[in-house]
């Protein structure tokens, strides 16, 4: 196909089965070249490096829609057309969603401190494509049910607590900190037990995602309500980009201050 024209459905699939490779890999820890990928793809596609790294960063806004934070270094680009949209459904069509639901490794001492997202004005209405496939690939109800991906999350942040703790001086503290939601289970509302550098008591509850800062995430009745009695010794840690460099805010109720809290599910009793 010359170049100029519309992308083929053959040449969106296999840029979107290249990203996704790259991706496997950075998830992965295994190392590789963008660059190396892109002069290989244009050769297979007859398209511009330009080109290519352009809808690679259209992929990583399709991603970052559905909970999966893209490949470092390809940054968002929203302006992108239904026919990427369907090449992106029929790769996790044929994989199951696999890709969505990789769950990678992460080491306590990458993790970034970063500030609470603040509010998003969105300029234009979302695409209704995008709206569909979030539905699909449902990123909220996915990290939810992933309990892999939550364990390796609060593992990191238990790891991260003891090392805080430890650099401030308080290894006694450290050395006391606790994963009661699997020493003792889910039913506390909350997932570590630490400590402020004072030695006062902290609650964690960790929320981990793959995809961006601004991922939305379930919280139980139970667990909202144990933030709120907690208060100050509460603290909310969203562990996002989950991966080879996880980024971390934390929050303190009251909750409802920051975060917009939404009833999707409702139970049912017989009469």
């Amino acid at each position: 196909m010359a170049r100029g024209e519309d992308w083929s459905d053959t040449e969106l699939d296999a840029i979107v089965a290249d990203y996704f490779a790259m991706l496997r890999d950075e998830i992965g820890g295994i190392s590789f070249s963008k660059t190396a990928h892109r002069r290989a793809l244009a050769e297979r596609v007859d398209r511009s490096e330009g080109s290519i790294e352009f809808k690679h960063c259209n992929i990583t806004a399709v991603l970052e829609e559905l909970g999966v934070a893209g490949i470092r270094g390809y940054r968002a680009r929203a302006n992108y057309q239904d026919a990427i949209l369907e090449a992106i459904e029929r790769h996790l069509d044929r994989d199951g969603g696999r890709d969505l639901a990789m769950v990678p490794t992460a080491s306590a001492s990458t993790i970034r401190i970063v500030d609470v997202p603040g509010i998003e004005l969105r300029n234009e209405p979302p695409v209704p494509t995008v709206e569909r496939m979030v539905r699909r690939f449902d990123p909220v109800e996915r990290d939810m049910r992933n309990r892999e991906l939550g364990l390796a999350g609060e593992h990191a942040v238990l790891n991260f607590e003891r090392k805080r703790l430890d650099l401030a001086g308080r290894p006694d503290l450290a050395a006391r900190v606790r994963h009661v939601s699997v020493e003792i289970g889910d039913g506390l509302g909350y997932d570590i037990a630490s400590f402020s550098e004072q030695g006062d008591d902290l609650a964690i509850e960790v929320k981990t995602t793959r995809g961006v800062a601004r991922t939305p995430f379930f919280m139980s009745r139970n667990e909202l309500e144990v933030a709120e009695w907690m208060g100050g010794g509460y603290r909310l840690y969203r562990l996002h980009e989950f991966g080879p460099k996880p980024a971390l805010f934390t929050m303190t109720p009251p909750l409802a201050e920051s975060l917009r809290f939404t009833t999707e599910t409702w139970r049912a009793d017989f009469r």
